[in-house]
């Protein structure tokens, strides 16, 4: 057992003063650090009263199968970016090897994350997700258009599924992801939600990303046109938006979401909305409008589309890039969406100092920041690695 002794806690989305911790495994209680002392007089005590201990962050939509892409893909207009990944896909998952990708989950644990949703197209980084110390939830993903296709890629996925169910483990929890509307052939989907709603596995999908999707699946016009005819052989698109939206009947994951209508955000409000700022940005598209959304995450999507899978990082992108949000209400709601919402939507009982949840923190490096009402602004703006990083109650 241990009590940490905090200066602040940030707890239920604002942060409390000389409050006090004791977990284990678990978090125990929270209050004041003498009550605390008395209830347990054996716990070893950590006293860190001049820093900001905050939960662990959760990081939902990451690819780490890109980890080795630095310069290789093209920015600033999202047709482009994806014609750059097709041609260079192979060469780059080839070079994000273990080693690679375990360097960029140590980086991430050093800036504090210690959940991750990794959206799994090939499985080749599940041995590193297993082995890492951060908790995983493991996103299988499914893609594939061609109906001639439809049942060879349906057994892979499962083989995959299958693989990443048999190392499942407290750390390591088994999911899955359908690719987007533009990729996903209407059978595998219908084939891939039934496995999903059988199994109750959390379900994360690419929604309305770009211009060019909403077009394509509006009237299979624009960019996807000579996209789906260069590499598939495909006249039109194989789903519209809101049939695809329809489909999904448990609360989902939907990545980007920047196009969606009034009409699809409305039906949103059923699922979660994954807001990756950085890759909006570098991709072309268009912000997303986030002030009335009360289902907001927040991630960095993977290196193909940003340089950093610091959440740190991708907050400070937000903070300047939502403008018309004040300042502080925005920075709360950001850390909000790194950690409560995040851990609500994958179904872990994480991302809130709360008794019973699990003792995933992190201790902040001190900095002098006596004014509440700014403090989540200070703390966005000027943490780039995290003193120490807890996971189920063990320094990470």
């Amino acid at each position: 057992m241990q009590i940490i002794k905090a200066g602040y806690i940030y707890q239920q989305g604002q942060f409390v003063a000389d409050r006090a911790i004791a977990f284990d495994t678990t978090i125990k209680a929270v209050g004041e650090f003498e009550a605390l002392r008395r209830r347990f007089p054996d716990a070893t005590v950590r006293d860190h009263s001049k820093q900001i201990v905050i939960p662990g962050l959760i990081n939902p939509h990451v690819h780490l199968e890109f980890c080795a892409n630095k310069t290789k893909l093209r920015y600033g207009d999202f047709m482009s970016w994806l014609d750059s990944v097709i041609e260079n896909r192979e060469a780059i998952v080839n070079d994000s090897t273990p080693k690679v990708i375990n360097k960029q989950l140590k980086k991430m644990r050093q800036s504090g994350t210690t959940t991750i949703g990794a959206i799994s197209s090939l499985g080749l980084e599940m041995q590193s997700c297993v082995e890492t110390k951060q908790k995983v939830v493991f996103f299988n993903e499914l893609i594939g258009s061609a109906p001639a296709m439809v049942d060879a890629l349906f057994q892979d996925f499962l083989g995959r599924l299958q693989s990443s169910q048999s190392k499942a483990g407290e750390r390591f929890i088994p999911a899955m992801a359908i690719h987007s509307p533009y990729s996903v052939h209407p059978i595998l989907l219908k084939r891939a939600l039934k496995v999903a709603k059988e199994q109750s596995l959390p379900l994360s999908a690419h929604f309305l990303e770009s211009a060019a999707e909403k077009e394509w699946l509006a009237q299979s016009t624009g960019g996807f046109a000579g996209f789906f005819a260069k590499f598939f052989n495909q006249s039109g698109a194989v789903n519209d938006a809101d049939s695809f939206l329809d489909s999904f009947e448990s609360p989902t994951l939907f990545t980007h979401c920047n196009y969606a209508d009034k009409a699809q955000r409305e039906k949103l409000k059923n699922h979660y909305i994954t807001h990756c700022p950085v890759s909006n940005r570098l991709l072309g598209n268009k912000r997303l409008q986030i002030d009335d959304l009360d289902n907001l995450l927040l991630a960095t999507d993977g290196l193909s589309s940003n340089n950093s899978l610091s959440l740190f990082d991708e907050m400070r992108m937000a903070l300047m890039l939502h403008e018309d949000m004040e300042l502080n209400a925005l920075a709360h709601k950001l850390l909000e969406a790194c950690t409560h919402n995040a851990g609500k939507a994958l179904g872990l009982q994480t991302g809130e100092i709360k008794e019973g949840y699990a003792a995933d923190l992190n201790i902040l490096k001190p900095m002098e920041c006596e004014n509440v009402e700014n403090m989540a602004v200070q703390v966005i703006l000027h943490t780039k690695t995290v003193a120490q990083t807890f996971i189920d109650g063990e320094e990470v």
